[in-house]
């Protein structure tokens, strides 16, 4: 069965970019585009992964982060930042137990490359 990742953005062309590249890999690919629909996602299914924008509308990033983390049926989930800012980033994913960060723009190799490292 293949790795479920759920890819969290308000950009559609970074969704399309990134869910075209990761479901050519195999992987299935669930996107949200807001906070609140994300964290809805997270306690209905199960992901392998999920890959959060730290600028999102309702809920960003970082708060969708630290919800999954401090949930007991979430909290082993991997997540990775998304972002464009090097803001104090570093601090940001240990804050939110992240377990790292792409920064954007980025290259599909990258995000593949993660992913692998991560869940395989």
């Amino acid at each position: 069965m293949a790795k479920r990742i759920l890819f969290v953005d308000d950009e559609p062309d970074i969704l399309k970019v990134a869910t075209f590249r990761l479901k050519k890999a195999g992987y299935e690919v669930v996107n949200a585009t807001d906070g609140e629909e994300a964290l809805s996602l997270l306690k209905k299914e199960k992901f392998d992964i999920v890959f959060l924008d730290l600028r999102l509308p309702i809920l960003n990033g970082l708060q969708i982060c630290s919800i999954v983390k401090s949930e007991e049926g979430l909290k082993d989930i991997p997540v990775i930042l998304f972002t464009a800012s090097l803001n104090n980033l570093e601090e940001r994913v240990k804050e939110c137990k992240a377990q790292g960060f792409i920064l954007k723009p980025f290259e599909p190799q990258d995000l593949l490359n993660k992913v692998t490292e991560i869940i395989g």
